[in-house]
């Protein structure tokens, strides 16, 4: 490992890229302080200084996962200047944004999808699970609150409604795509999406 051993935020940075790199190649079934370590070239002994058991190690990794979701590119930030969609359109571009789209987003799919049965096992983990999606629903439901102002949404429905049943829309979606990647290409995606989209709008 190539940071001085006193540089400790450059070693968990590497630590952490270290925990990625096994996460996205073998899963959370596969994601082991051996393994780590293995990736590394390092002992295990070291990494118990961050990870002192499985648990550790594993909430990493979900903190992990959800950074570099966070992280990547959206398609509600502006781009070269051009100010983000709003209304309707700003839900749909959020919406988009957890679709697995392309071979990027298929392998984080894949990884949030392996997740669940790692936090389902765990009540604390599971409730920081629920709070990720809980979040992302407040952000819907203000896309949605949007889209009722702008009169793209009827503005007798509940916000927060739609918004979970938008996601839980995606979500499935998702599932679906994952096990039947010929049955659902991104065009096939986007026409489901915009469909759905054309019910709420009805």
């Amino acid at each position: 490992m190539t940071p001085a051993r006193g540089d400790h935020d450059a070693r968990r940075s590497e630590v952490s890229e270290g925990v990625w790199r096994v996460l996205s190649s073998k899963g959370f079934e596969g994601l082991t302080l051996r393994a780590v370590a293995a990736e590394l070239g390092a002992s295990t002994g070291l990494l118990t200084h961050y990870f002192p058991n499985k648990r550790a190690l594993l909430s990493h990794a979900l903190e992990e996962l959800d950074r570099r979701s966070l992280a990547r590119p959206r398609r509600t930030a502006p781009v070269d200047g051009t100010p983000p969609p709003v209304g309707l359109a700003r839900l749909r571009a959020a919406l988009l944004d957890v679709l697995p789209l392309d071979e990027a987003a298929v392998a984080g799919n894949r990884i949030w999808v392996g997740s669940w049965d790692v936090a389902l096992a765990d009540p604390e983990l599971a409730a920081a699970h629920a709070a990720r999606y809980a979040r992302s629903r407040v952000a819907l439901t203000a896309h949605v609150a949007d889209a009722q102002r702008l009169g793209e949404l009827p503005a007798g429905a509940d916000p927060a409604g739609l918004a979970a049943g938008a996601q839980a829309f995606v979500l499935g979606l998702v599932v679906q795509v994952l096990f039947a990647p010929a049955e659902f290409p991104a065009e096939r995606q986007t026409a489901l999406l915009d469909a759905y989209l054309a019910g709420l709008t009805g």
